[in-house]
């Protein structure tokens, strides 16, 4: 299959997505009317605007419809984006946007909330004096503590040269700080060169537009460097875009197919195939991956697997084998419809079923957190544990339970983008990589 055309069906799809309801069989209203179920979905549309005690918002309403079609496939990987989401999603596609400089993750055991998780040298936040670990508690006037993570970076994100308030929590102590917003550039790509001239490269998502350009420019300067070892670190990727997948793929292959696509008829056609290029890494290649190693990620690592072209090293892949076209909405939004599921080089099809490494290692960054839960207090009593020789403190709830989650062990990144901190050490499986090396 040419790459071209199926970048280009795909955003033609997203241009015209109003004149194509009627080429793909989709519904009108009066579609709807000719059949009983259609019928009855505008009957209780009707009803429920006619009858219902409470103010109804008919945004809410149509949207909860769409994702209720969207929910009856039962296929995690078709999805609708709400406008707001989507826009997030597009500025992370094009790998720029306004902010503070900062990456983030959830605060709380539920998920909710947000912390600081790195802080970018030479951005507002840095100059601000935010730290790794700062909480957020406001922004501007609206409090945060409990919102969702993607909401939180909605509101920190804004047009260059604006400013966002933002009160973040320190150790229990509240401070604010007034930030203007500058752009960001989201590098996708650290990299290092090890003891032995062992280069390092990890590409932590294929969700960026850049990811290939800057991916380009790692290997290059590896090259530079006189790199004959190199590790491609792919934990932790949970895949994106699939032409970014075979660009990767292509730059370590001379020959042959990368990755074929299959259809709901059967029919299968090569949607990438490596070229030689004076820029290919001719040197050693071992690749590592992890249980978050999914998609475009699985696409590389199979297509390095099958051609013998590198040793996989980690712990089982995600498994996720399907390719989905993105179709923007009128209002904003964005549907992703699986529409093809892939095959390495071999005929393999990987979906739910994973890549298994060529050398299986456990991934040991990450160690499980203490948690534990209890009863029979007081609601809204607190009580304190020693764990390790240090004091946790939790509080009941309304009916006397609570619950403690310890924080997640996280791998240390750099606050300098594109430069890669690894410790072997406390790393089975780049350790692994480094051994095979020798």
């Amino acid at each position: 299959m040419n790459r071209k055309r199926m970048m280009l069906v795909a955003g033609a799809l997203a241009a015209t997505a109003a004149v194509g309801y009627a080429q793909m069989g989709g519904y009108t209203q009066s579609d709807l009317t000719k059949t009983d179920t259609g019928r009855a979905f505008l009957q209780v549309i009707g009803a429920l605007n006619q009858y219902y005690l409470y103010p109804i918002d008919q945004e809410k309403l149509l949207r909860g419809a769409i994702n209720g079609a969207i929910g009856s496939l039962n296929d995690e990987f078709t999805y609708y984006s709400e406008p707001a989401n989507n826009a997030i999603d597009n500025q992370n596609l094009n790998g720029e946007f306004g902010g503070i400089g900062v990456t983030l993750v959830a605060a709380n055991a539920d998920g909710t909330g947000g912390k600081i998780d790195n802080v970018y040298k030479g951005g507002a936040a840095a100059n601000a004096g935010v730290q790794i670990g700062d909480v957020f508690v406001k922004i501007d006037d609206k409090d945060v503590l409990n919102s969702k993570l993607d909401e939180i970076v909605r509101l920190v994100r804004g047009k260059e040269g604006t400013t966002v308030s933002v009160t973040f929590a320190r150790a229990g102590k509240p401070y604010t700080v007034k930030m203007e917003r500058r752009k960001v550039t989201i590098v996708s790509v650290e990299e290092t060169v090890l003891p032995g001239n062992v280069g390092y490269i990890a590409l932590n998502t294929f969700y960026n537009s850049k990811a290939s350009e800057q991916f380009r420019a790692a290997v290059a300067d590896m090259k530079k460097k006189g790199v004959q070892k190199l590790i491609l670190d792919l934990r932790d990727n949970g895949g994106g875009l699939l032409n970014a997948g075979v660009d990767v793929a292509d730059q370590f292959l001379w020959q042959g197919d990368i990755v074929s696509l299959r259809d709901r008829s059967g029919k299968t056609e090569v949607y990438g195939k490596a070229t030689r290029s004076p820029g290919d890494y001719t040197g050693k290649l071992i690749v590592l991956v992890n249980k978050n190693s999914a998609s475009a990620s699985e696409v590389v690592a199979g297509a390095l697997q099958d051609t013998k072209r590198a040793t996989i090293v980690g712990e089982q892949t995600f498994g996720k084998g399907v390719a989905q076209i993105p179709i923007d909405t009128v209002d904003g939004g964005k549907v992703a419809i699986v529409a093809n599921e892939w095959l390495t080089p071999n005929g393999r099809q990987i979906h739910k079923k994973g890549i298994t490494p060529d050398v299986v290692v456990k991934d040991t960054r990450y160690t499980v957190p203490l948690n534990f839960t209890g009863g029979g207090l007081e609601p809204n009593a607190k009580i304190t544990l020693t764990v390790d020789g240090k004091p946790v403190t939790v509080t009941a709830d309304k009916d006397g339970k609570f619950t403690y989650t310890g924080e997640v062990k996280r791998p240390t990144h750099s606050t300098t983008q594109g430069e890669a901190v690894v410790d072997p050490q406390d790393d089975a499986i780049l350790k692994k990589a480094l051994d095979l090396l020798k």
